[in-house]
């Protein structure tokens, strides 16, 4: 029976000649030492995998290059751990790359291991004592501190019972990588067999894969079907993330396809050159840092993530001198684009001398420099990395900084990461919870945005009812100009300290409104939106004034005065009489016919009774026969008639007209 595949990969790391090689094979029987140069020299200098069967578990083995010449060999290793075994020999001790990589284990966070104390054939009871001692010193205060230290020898298998049941409870402690993201696999190598064509090679940090699943092959955004699986040498029609897999996508070129290069789900990722970090810089008293650490604004740095190297030039946006032992907010550019996604760990290192310095979590790519002398900009950089490590809480975030204060599920997905079915679970505890509202068409607010949005939109109608008091208020399309206006082309900043802004689209505009008139504090009239309790007033000429044009439209119902009349019989000046005339507008006293020609409410209404009711008794209407219904000229019955059909009262077949929708009598 095959041994159950648990996606865990634990990996080694150490000093070189340690016993790293000696012990994977030792524990797998598999020689991770695969290439010529390998053999030749006694020493790993890439690389290695294989399978590992713990009980009736199997899990994935990555032996990584202890050489100091090869560290970035080590990183892009580490970087699929989830648990690894520190080998340190006894004969020799704790040396320089059992710190090195101790430190970048810690910062690529990595939080479970083990150590194994190798070689313990070639000392004796007190050294093998002593080296306990000192491992139990060195490890204090790190991830291992506490972990068990398990004698073993290569050579004669002496500590191996042991070993093995301190590797049982190590994969027992370890919880698997979650399977529900984005499907992504950072590529160690790409080859040709014959007969399958091209096949990637790595581990998986997120999401899982199929056979026949679609990929993208980036940077060079190459699409492909997976046509076979391979998990820790067996096939496969899956791979989860954190298995040492071997996936052949036929057609693909290998010697176009290098380490650092990335297999994904099309649709989520592209290689970026900006990206925010949360660096942790290590101690200056660090043996590995010593005082040669000289960062500074502008540093040109080595910066690796997943399992790519490239320069970087890497700027602060933390306040004060970078300390080591310090937490910072910083933005490197990388010389060459790279793909990463938010939560990703990385590692930097100088140039002269080349050494690691720090690292931390990736916190998202951006697309250009920020600065740090814009307001909030920290400050959100902060909040945003503190909310990248909690799915909920980045998915809260971005809904509340999207470029539009109500954003859709493929934009969430987009910049989060997460699928689609997982993001709309992620959506619905979060609606549950009230931290995010819903609207219809798919659109999500976050309820402090939409606090803010409504706010910022009262005060625009607010503003405009004390300098129109005489206005019942305003269309959707008037406060968009009032936002465009204060804001710009595109959209009006909120309050001062705000993170979004009040849009000019429309749909999310009439869904604010929509609360806002849920809630009773905005109402509309004749679609004009005004506060709650807003009553209109006019001052004693003015309200004179537009008593007698609105008596002479009722006096004149199908012959209505145009504005040179009003000016004549009212003796009002023209710019006060236009200023009336809008305002019954407004009010929905006049109606607009099209034409230049304004009717009394009133009118309009009559008019329409007198067509049902001769249309409901002949059948139709001629066109000429109107005129005479309201006793007009056909200068005010035409237009007053295709106003009727523009309405949708009627229907027109050449110069006959009929009721669209005949009303029930």
């Amino acid at each position: 029976m095959s041994p159950q595949q648990i996606n865990i990969t634990l990996g080694t790391a150490g000093h070189i000649d340690h016993g790293k090689t000696a012990l994977v094979k030792s524990l797998t029987g598999c020689e991770t030492d695969r290439l010529k140069e390998e053999k030749e020299r006694g020493m790993s200098i890439d690389l290695g995998f294989a399978p590992c069967q713990i009980a009736d578990m199997q899990v994935g083995i990555v032996d990584v290059p202890g050489h100091e010449n090869f560290i970035k060999t080590m990183v892009a290793g580490a970087s699929g751990m989830d648990g690894v075994i520190l080998v340190v020999a006894a004969d020799d001790g704790i040396m320089p790359q059992t710190r090195e990589h101790l430190d970048i284990l810690t910062l690529l966070g990595i939080r479970h291991g083990l150590v194994a104390l190798t070689k313990i054939d070639r000392v004796g009871p007190e050294r093998l004592d002593q080296m306990r001692a000192d491992l139990a010193g060195f490890l204090r205060g790190t991830f291992l501190d506490g972990a068990p230290i398990l004698p073993v020898s290569n050579v004669t298998g002496r500590g191996f019972d042991e070993f093995f049941e301190g590797l049982w409870a190590l994969v027992k402690s370890i919880r698997p990588k979650r399977i529900d993201g984005v499907f992504r696999l950072p590529l160690d190598r790409a080859f040709s067999v014959q007969g399958y064509g091209t096949v990637v090679a790595g581990i998986p940090v997120c999401g899982s894969a199929r056979t026949g699943d679609e990929l993208v092959l980036l940077p060079q955004n190459v699409t492909g079907r997976i046509k076979r699986i391979e998990v820790y040498g067996r096939q496969s029609d899956r791979v989860l993330a954190g298995q040492c897999a071997a996936i052949n996508v036929s057609h693909w070129d290998p010697r176009a396809i290098t380490r650092g290069d990335t297999i994904t789900l099309p649709g989520y990722f592209s290689a970026q050159e900006w990206y925010v970090c949360k660096l942790r810089l290590l101690p200056r008293d660090q043996p590995s840092v010593g005082a040669r650490l000289h960062l500074k604004n502008g540093s040109e740095v080595k910066f690796h993530t997943g399992t790519s190297e490239v320069n970087a030039v890497m700027y602060v946006l933390s306040e004060g001198e970078l300390r080591g032992g310090g937490d910072y907010i910083i933005q490197v550019r990388t010389r060459t684009p790279v793909v990463a996604g938010p939560g990703d760990h990385f590692i930097l290192r100088t140039l002269s001398p080349v050494q690691t310095v720090g690292g931390g979590m990736i916190v998202e790519a951006v697309p250009k420099r920020l600065k740090r002398s814009r307001p909030n900009v920290l400050e959100d950089l902060e909040e945003r990395a503190a909310a990248v490590p909690d799915e909920a809480r980045f998915v809260e975030y971005c809904t509340g900084r999207a470029e539009s204060p109500a954003t859709t599920e493929a934009e969430l997905g987009l910049r989060c990461k997460v699928p689609r079915g997982r993001l709309q679970e992620v959506l619905a505890d979060l609606v549950r919870e009230q931290k995010v509202i819903a609207w219809p068409g798919g659109l999500y607010i976050h309820r402090d945005t939409l606090a803010e949005a409504a706010g910022r939109l009262l005060e625009i109608v607010g503003r405009f009812h004390r300098q129109s008091p005489e206005s019942p208020g305003l269309s959707i399309d008037q406060i968009r100009q009032e936002a465009q206006k204060e804001g710009g082309h595109s959209r009006l900043p909120l309050k001062e300290g705000g993170h979004s802004c009040l849009p000019l689209d429309k749909a999310v505009l009439e869904a604010i409104v929509a609360s806002l008139k849920k809630d009773g504090r905005l109402v509309e009239q004749n679609q004009r939106l005004a506060l709650a309790g807003h009553r209109p007033t006019f001052r004693d000429e003015e309200a004179k004034s537009l008593e007698a044009i609105e008596t002479l439209f009722r006096q004149q119902a199908f012959s209505p005065p145009s504005v040179e009349e009003l000016v004549q019989k009212t003796g009002t000046p023209q710019g006060t009489v236009e200023k009336l005339v809008k305002l019954l507008r407004e009010h929905d006293r006049l109606v607009w016919v099209g034409e230049g020609l304004l009717f009394h409410r009133e009118a309009v209404d009559r008019a329409r009774q007198l067509l049902v009711e001769h249309i409901r008794n002949e059948g139709r209407l001629e066109s000429v026969q109107f005129k005479y219904l309201v006793n007009t000229t056909r200068k005010y019955a035409l237009p007053l008639l295709d106003y009727f059909d523009r309405v949708g009262l009627l229907r027109r077949v050449g110069n006959t007209r009929y009721l669209k929708n005949p009303p029930i009598p």
